[in-house]
């Protein structure tokens, strides 16, 4: 491989590692990450300091409602911020795949303060141990109260957390509906976690909100003997997540889910069970789990660029970051969330206990539009620092430029995105009818068209 091609490649591989494990980059970005060393951005991705964000103060200034958000609608507009600005993109990307998978929905549980709680527990812990990532869900009041645990009693115990906790949240079930469990297994485990519930909270009117508080109720708790997969014991909740975290069928569920989440829509068995593997190898560490996902020649491979469907978040925050149009959280930023929505996918509300179904199923006939208009609307924006820089890169790479030349100038600014023959050739064809347009108009419909053919629909 010439030297040329190889520096071609590295881009190429920084930009889909930049769109997998956040939200994509600008040209800019991937050539600043491509000089610092592929592993090396990989570790700093997965090593983000948690802590109190230095603009905190500036967006309560803004979003004075979300301070003390009483429902979903308030709470929006501090994450989108985060999505939209955030320099730890996997540290946001993680917490939207942990929303989706141990969710929690936003309408049931009219809380906004509590929402914002659970995204940043995902923050806290979500590139951590698995187990911790359950114990800390199990003892999350908004989970308690959405899976209804704070109506399970000692004598007389509520099944849907244990339930929900066995086949959507760790071991899953197969094509049949089957699990690596029994009903019993479910009973038992709903009898481990009696007393752990939401503490009552006042009602909102007219002090707003008041943060919610895990409870558990030690005489309301059952602490006789249960059989549990296998295992007997007088055992309460964290006994059950540490029988569950040792079974290799969580072991898969957990790399199969990663894997559809951050390399493609179409399992691979063989790279699934090496993620197993390395998931009973680490006791359950997914901050491993996604190293040797990213690291992999798998995932750096070509097969694997440009197929995944980018969920309306996906296809929102980063079609927003391209501009860089975000100084302060304005009002623009705020409605980035009602974007997603249009598009199918409310951020703090999951539809229901299985969260959203990625893939395809995020593209009808309606989203679609709403996907293009949004994406054209976007790179669109001429007054805007990151489109304006793309303007600039085009104009870079030459003033006489052929068809095929341009179209790629375009691509390669636009953070060295890709598109199949197919478009391409569609694009050529259009630049060679209509050269008459001033060399930026030409440039920014050209961006409007490529946000707009079938292939930028896939990350």
């Amino acid at each position: 491989m010439t030297t040329v091609a190889r520096k071609h490649e590295d881009v190429a591989v920084m930009a889909h590692l930049l769109r997998r494990a956040g939200f994509g980059a600008t040209r800019d970005q991937i050539d600043q990450y491509v000089a610092r060393g592929y592993e090396e951005t990989v570790e700093d991705l997965l090593n983000p300091s948690h802590g109190q964000p230095e603009d905190q103060d500036l967006m309560d200034r803004y979003f004075i409602a979300s301070v003390e958000a009483r429902s979903v609608g308030h709470a929006d507009p501090q994450w989108s911020w985060r999505l939209a600005t955030s320099k730890k993109p996997l540290e946001e990307k993680s917490a939207l795949f942990w929303h989706s998978l141990l969710a929690v929905g936003g309408i049931k549980l009219d809380h906004g303060l509590e929402m914002l709680t659970e995204i940043d527990l995902f923050r806290r812990v979500g590139l951590g141990s698995f187990r911790t990532i359950l114990v800390e869900i199990s003892q999350n009041p908004g989970m308690m109260y959405w899976l209804d645990n704070q109506n399970s009693h000692r004598g007389a115990p509520n099944e849907n957390y244990g339930r929900e906790l066995l086949e959507l949240f760790s071991m899953g079930i197969d094509d049949m509906g089957e699990g690596d469990y029994t009903e019993d297994d479910v009973k038992s485990a709903a009898r481990a976690f009696t007393g752990w519930a939401s503490k009552p909270t006042p009602p909102p009117f007219f002090l707003g909100p008041f943060p919610m508080e895990f409870r558990f109720d030690a005489p309301d708790h059952d602490d006789g003997e249960k059989l549990f997969l296998g295992e007997t014991g007088n055992f309460n909740g964290e006994d059950i997540i540490d029988i569950i975290v040792k079974r290799r069928a969580t072991a898969r569920f957990i790399a199969m889910r990663l894997y559809l989440y951050f390399v493609s829509d179409e399992p691979d068995n063989q790279e699934i069970e090496r993620l197993t593997d390395v998931f009973q190898e680490t006791d359950g560490d997914i901050r491993s789990i996604l190293r040797a996902i990213f690291n992999s020649d798998h995932f750096k491979s070509a097969a694997v660029r440009f197929r995944k469907v980018k969920s309306p978040a996906e296809l929102v925050f980063g079609a927003a970051r391209l501009t860089d149009r975000f100084d302060i959280p304005d009002m623009d930023s705020s409605l980035l969330a009602n974007q997603s929505l249009y598009m199918g996918q409310h951020l703090l509300n999951p539809p229901g206990v299985e969260g959203w179904h990625e893939g395809e199923e995020w593209v009808d006939s309606g989203s679609l539009i709403e996907r293009i208009n949004f994406a054209a609307s976007e790179v669109g924006r001429v007054d805007t620092p990151g489109i304006r820089r793309m303007i600039e890169l085009v104009e870079i790479a030459g003033d006489d430029l052929q068809p095929e030349e341009f179209v790629e100038a375009c691509l390669d600014a636009m953070g060295s995105i890709d598109l199949g023959a197919g478009s391409k050739e569609v694009l050529i064809d259009h630049v060679k009818q209509n050269d008459s347009m001033s060399s930026a108009d030409r440039t920014v419909e050209m961006f409007q068209l490529i946000v707009s053919t079938p292939d930028y629909q896939y990350c």
